[in-house]
């Protein structure tokens, strides 16, 4: 039996980083797997765990639970039994409701091949603050289902958030375990709490998406002799814009950095080949982290998220404007 975590956490929380800090500290004789699901198409999440040496299956383009939860079947089915895990992470995309992913994981027909173990839910403190988090139903849910909570970036909190943080814990932690890090620095040994959070969750309607992926496993790609092509994606309430670019093409490194600084979005994620390398781009809302290497990535790509609709025409113009003119 694959041992099995679910890691949930709404939009910037840290889940990536907690899953790539999960990977880089495992057991070195164990393989460990990653079911990885975005809201958007291009699959970035999978270009930023692409050098972790787990297998990796990405779900683009919404929520791994729609239509039936066939896309998370053949993801966790092609898993289990060609990749034969020690352990499998799920990381679900930030807006989608884990009520169904936890009813399919603990349905008769997996229970020979998976023992679930703790659910963790990634939490922003910051995002107590707004109500467009907190009254969020996928943000709620999130919380509600999960065993561990992670109070994620806890050297960013100011006093207003770490008071939020303390109220909620005393209102809806119970006897859950709620523990503090920051970049996601959750220890390998916490994934190995048994599973206790067996709450009932409320149902929600089917998550309505603009447009189904063209492949339920397979992150937007390039056809042979396209330089670059974009996909918009709108759901949950939330609207987006990836990019995907070819190998050949490099960007001007300043210049990306400051676009992403200042895109009027909420979440910028992005993985870009830039003169010194790759460049591995995470923000969100005013927090900025960047990530540099040598390792020139296969391609480049990058996807914005905000809760209202962007002129996304505008931002691609500006990021097109900074790719550098091919060497000969």
């Amino acid at each position: 039996m694959t041992k099995t975590n679910l890691i949930t956490g709404f939009l910037g929380s840290g889940k990536t980083t907690t899953i790539r800090h999960l990977l880089a500290h495992k057991p070195a004789d164990e393989r460990w797997a990653v079911l990885v699901n975005e809201f958007g198409e291009v699959g970035v999440d999978g270009a930023l765990l692409a050098a972790s040496g787990a297998l990796l299956k990405e779900i683009p383009g919404g929520c791994m639970c729609c239509v039936n939860g066939l896309p998370m079947q053949i993801g966790l089915n092609a898993l289990l039994r060609q990749g034969k895990p020690d352990r499998l992470l799920i990381e679900p995309t930030g807006l989608g409701h884990p009520k169904q992913i936890l009813d399919m994981l603990t349905a008769d027909v997996y229970q020979p091949w998976i023992d679930l173990r703790a659910t963790l839910a990634l939490l922003d403190a910051r995002q107590l603050l707004e109500a467009r988090y907190y009254q969020d139903s996928n943000f709620q849910d999130q919380l509600a289902a999960a065993d561990i909570i992670v109070a994620n970036k806890i050297d960013k909190l100011d006093a207003p958030a770490e008071l939020a943080l303390s109220a909620w814990r005393q209102e809806s932690l119970g006897e859950r375990t709620l523990i503090a890090v920051s970049q996601g620095g959750v220890a390998p040994s916490l994934l190995d709490t048994p599973r206790q959070n067996l709450r009932d969750l409320p149902a929600h309607p089917s998550h309505t998406h603009s447009q189904a992926p063209a492949s339920v496993l397979a992150a937007l790609s390039l056809p042979e002799h396209q330089r670059w092509r974009r996909h918009l994606n709108q759901g949950q309430g939330y609207y987006g814009c990836g990019w995907v670019f070819d190998a050949q093409t490099c960007f001007d490194t300043i210049g990306l950095l400051e676009w992403a600084r200042l895109a009027p979005v909420e979440r910028v994620k992005g993985v870009l080949r830039i003169p010194e390398g790759l460049v591995r781009i995470n923000r969100q809302d005013a927090d900025l982290h960047i990530e540099t290497q040598s390792a020139a990535p296969p391609d480049s790509r990058i996807e914005l998220i905000h809760y209202a609709d962007s002129d996304w025409n505008a931002l691609q113009r500006d990021l097109l404007r900074l790719r550098l003119p091919e060497r000969n």
